[in-house]
């Protein structure tokens, strides 16, 4: 339609008589012949223009709702970031709710004003618990021992089903307390472990400055000291440098800087993947089996060797039922100590286990060993 009545003359021109009047169009100077023509050519101007508008106004919501979108995205992951790391940090006792002093008081208040414990006996432990953080010695409350003892009484006259028995050297068992119940496996462990080196006269010299089994307050001291020594950097960097007066959980990383520093000759064994059927670590077992068996390859049906018990972290039990096992249903309660390969399903397992004595140059040698290791992992 608009190629007959319409010519892409850019302005009107007049040349005569036979000259028509011509229209031209305020919008893209098209000039028209006839009038109608040209109205119908501006309004269709006009409609495109509208539904431009209408369109950049649409994406202009669209963009806006979209950008508005995202920022809530971003505020509720940075949220969610803040809250994830507030929890791993109780999970981990780095919240900054205090350590094992704090969660004693704690606990024992809620003892007694849930009439579990009357006022005098509250005032009584917290002035032994006060005593017991000042000299840093553990006040032996959750401390059983015996219990090497009366297994290998039990292996060699009731169980005889049982081929052959290896038996760590005497050790004593620590439980968690009020103070230190759902963190404090780890401090409690090395507890264990060090109630049997005290019993070997190979580490006296080693251990001459703890003679008694320290509280968990000293343990975390002892372990910062380790740090400062210049064993294991990064690990001292995950805790900032402190564990004191926290709630921080430890592992197999920690108490190897901690024995190491003791001169103490340990090594961490990693089984870091499942080995067998159903997420099963038969390795394990096998590794621990050797371990102990080395000390004497034939001999009495029950071994009791020279070995110290070794570190492996797992669900513990009370004292009240380490004592079971002192007692006369001792067969009903092993399965509080024993392990079968069904029994150890977690992803991976760190066992730290103690060999010998460090010389002052093997101890320097680690430390600059652990030094060298964190500064080859730093990109």
């Amino acid at each position: 339609m608009f190629s007959q009545e319409c010519s892409s003359a850019g302005f009107p021109s007049s040349s005569g008589e036979n000259d028509q009047e011509v229209y031209e169009c305020p919008l893209c100077h098209l000039v028209c012949t006839d009038y109608p023509v040209l109205q119908e050519h501006v309004e269709l101007h006009l409609q495109e223009s509208s539904f431009v508008e209408g369109r950049n106004l649409h994406d202009l919501e669209l963009a806006q709702h979209i950008q508005n979108e995202e920022v809530a995205q971003r505020r509720e992951a940075a949220r969610q970031e803040r809250e994830d790391f507030q929890k791993l940090q109780r999970q981990y006792g780095l919240d900054g709710s205090g350590g094992y002093k704090q969660q004693s008081l704690r606990n024992m208040e809620k003892e007694v004003a849930q009439g579990r414990m009357v006022p005098a006996e509250y005032h009584k432990r917290k002035a032994e618990m006060m005593e017991s953080l000042a000299f840093g010695i553990d006040d032996g409350k959750t401390q059983t021992s015996g219990i090497i003892e009366a297994l290998s009484i039990y292996y060699q006259n009731e169980y005889k089903d049982i081929k052959r028995v290896w038996l760590s050297v005497g050790v004593d068992h620590f439980h968690c307390s009020l103070g230190d119940k759902g963190w404090g496996c780890g401090y409690r462990n090395f507890q264990i472990i060090l109630s049997s080196l005290q019993k070997n006269s190979i580490y006296q010299d080693c251990l001459k400055d703890l003679e008694s089994i320290p509280c968990i307050s000293k343990i975390q001291s002892l372990i910062e000291n380790s740090w400062k020594e210049g064993f294991d950097p990064q690990g001292a960097s995950h805790f900032n440098g402190r564990l004191h007066g926290t709630k921080a959980w430890i592992g197999a990383c920690e108490i190897y800087s901690l024995l190491t520093s003791l001169r103490l000759k340990c090594q961490i064994i990693d089984f870091h993947q499942a080995t067998g059927p159903s997420g099963t670590h038969p390795r394990l077992l096998e590794w621990v089996l050797s371990y102990y068996s080395s000390d004497k390859k034939n001999g009495p049906k029950v071994l009791r060797t020279s070995k110290p018990p070794i570190y492996l972290q797992h669900q513990g039990c009370p004292s009240e039922e380490m004592q079971k096992i002192k007692g006369k249903d001792i067969c009903i309660n092993l399965k509080l100590l024993r392990r079968c390969v069904g029994g150890l399903k977690h992803k991976q397992y760190q066992v730290v286990a103690i060999d010998d004595v460090l010389s002052a140059e093997e101890k320097i040698a680690r430390q600059q060993a652990s030094q060298l290791f964190t500064a080859q992992r730093i990109p």
